[in-house]
């Protein structure tokens, strides 16, 4: 049993040193299926391993096959159709083909759930996911090179279904969201961050998802013409990180985010009374100037409010007879910039 567990920290060793340059932490799988970190190789090592060793330490995966076929060749205690199978797949990685290599570890992973090279394979997997993330492209008949960011978000989510809470099925969810942040897939990124924080609610994990899940929803915001839905949320989650980590939340200046927001909402609902007054609804327009200084008194929406509630305030556009015309159907304005008629009376004005 020892000779086992050393190959599973052995192999496992090789493929992170291998890997496209991300932060990982070398685990091992003992024979309970538990994870553990790997900080050390045992002196007594077997002979076989001591050459998979080596090639880790070199970090080529051309050496990495000549190990893994001398055990196939020298030691058959530590052969069989798993072996065969993950170093048919390493000789296609060697070539640098990615793509070929994805699928023969992914067949790998399926057809060998619990052999002792499945920590390696899935190592190995997450480092062909992790290079398409960044941008490696993959071959397509032979002689195309295509962006490949869809089959890295594929592997990653096959890796976080199969490894279940194992680390590695948190950094493939966490190298996922970081890279649709980077390309303004901030929705899809939200959806990620929720589901580590889900997954690993407690710890530095959910932690740092609490607030990330913040951070995109604010990043998605495009401005006073769109719904104010994720700058709710966003405010919401912020709050929330304060008040559980605050000396972090400090550190980080949260509070300046959060003024931020006050800024956005009160400037989205300012923009909706500019919208009625330049349709010549100024009754409604006041209505939302005025409720504009009662919630956000200390913001410039604010100011700006007050000045167009002003008795000598200019118009906000001119009239024309065909303005007249076109403002004659007020439920088509409504419908058309996406609000609704929200007051009635002296009612005063909510949120929209």
């Amino acid at each position: 049993m020892k000779m086992l567990t050393y190959t599973v920290w052995l192999v496992t060793g090789v493929l992170f040193a291998m890997a496209v340059p991300v932060q990982a932490e070398l685990l091992r799988l003992d024979p309970q299926g538990d994870w553990h970190p790997a900080t050390d190789v045992p002196e007594a090592m077997h002979p076989g391993l001591a050459q998979v060793h080596a090639a880790m330490a070199s970090a080529d995966s051309g050496d990495v096959v000549k190990a893994l076929e001398a055990i196939q060749r020298d030691y058959p205690e530590l052969a069989g159709g798993d072996l065969d199978a993950f170093l048919a797949a390493e000789r296609i990685y060697a070539r640098k083909n990615l793509g070929k290599a994805g699928k023969l570890y992914k067949e790998f992973l399926d057809k060998w759930p619990d052999s002792l090279y499945q920590p390696a394979a899935m190592e190995r997997y997450f480092s062909i996911g992790a290079a398409f993330l960044q941008g490696q492209k993959r071959e397509f008949l032979g002689f195309l090179r295509l962006p490949a960011f869809d089959d890295g978000l594929t592997i990653m989510r096959t890796i976080s279904d199969k490894a279940g809470n194992a680390p590695i099925a948190l950094r493939a969810l966490q190298v996922t969201a970081e890279n649709q942040e980077r390309r303004s897939k901030y929705i899809d990124a939200y959806h990620t961050w929720a589901e580590i924080s889900v997954r690993w609610p407690t710890g530095a994990e959910g932690r740092d998802a609490l607030l990330r899940m913040g951070r995109v929803l604010h990043a998605s915001y495009d401005g006073p013409d769109y719904d104010v839905t994720v700058l709710h949320s966003a405010q919401s989650y912020f709050e929330d990180y304060i008040l559980r980590y605050p000396q972090i939340a400090e550190e980080l200046n949260l509070a300046a985010t959060l003024d931020q927001i006050t800024e956005q909402l009160a400037h989205k609902h300012y923009e909706v009374g500019l919208y009625y007054e330049r349709a010549g609804n100024t009754e409604i327009a006041d209505k939302y100037y005025r409720d504009v200084i009662s919630r956000w008194p200390h913001t410039s929406a604010a100011q700006m409010a007050a000045l167009r509630l002003a008795t000598d305030a200019d118009p906000a556009i001119a009239k024309t007879f065909r303005r007249q015309i076109f403002n004659a159907s007020t439920g088509f304005l409504d419908s058309w910039f996406g609000v609704g008629m929200i007051f009635d009376g002296d009612t005063e004005a909510v949120e929209q």
